[in-house]
C-alpha cells in the first residue's frame, strides 16, 4: 500500500506557471500505473500559460472557481467540476475567483516533458 502525503511533496513552479505538486507518477514512485496525479494551485487572477500536451488530461476542480479555455471554447469551472482536455488542445486556466484555485490533474499516460507545448503568449 502506498499513501502519498500531500504535504510530503516537493512543490514547484510547472512550465504552464501553476503550482504543482506530483502524488503519483510511475516513473518517480514503484507503481504500476499508466497515468499521472498532481495537486496544483493558481493564486486569484492568475492565469496558467497556454500549453498543449499529446495525451489526454483531466481537471478535477477541489476549490476556487476559474475560466477553462480549450482551443476556442471557455467555460466557468467550479469545485465538483471535471474538466476532460483531449489531446493536442490548446489549454489554460485562469483563476477568475475571490481565492486561491485549487484542482488535480491526471494525465493519461502519465506526463513527460516531452509530451508538453508551452506556448509564449501571455493571456
Amino acid at each position: 500500500m502506498l499513501i502519498q502525503k500531500l504535504n510530503d511533496c516537493q512543490e514547484f513552479i510547472a512550465g504552464d506557471n501553476t503550482i504543482l505538486r506530483e502524488l503519483l507518477h510511475p516513473d518517480k514512485q514503484p507503481l504500476a500505473l499508466g497515468y499521472s496525479l498532481a495537486h496544483a494551485t493558481l493564486p486569484v487572477g492568475k492565469t496558467s500559460q497556454p500549453h498543449s500536451l499529446t495525451t489526454s488530461e483531466v481537471y478535477y476542480i477541489l476549490s476556487g472557481k476559474g475560466e477553462m479555455h480549450i482551443d476556442d471554447e471557455t467555460q466557468i469551472v467550479e469545485p465538483g467540476d471535471a474538466v476532460y482536455i483531449p489531446p493536442n488542445t490548446r489549454q489554460f486556466i485562469r483563476n477568475s475567483g475571490k481565492e486561491l484555485l485549487v484542482f488535480i490533474c491526471i494525465v493519461d499516460p502519465a506526463w513527460r516533458k516531452q509530451d508538453e507545448t508551452v506556448y509564449e503568449e501571455i493571456v
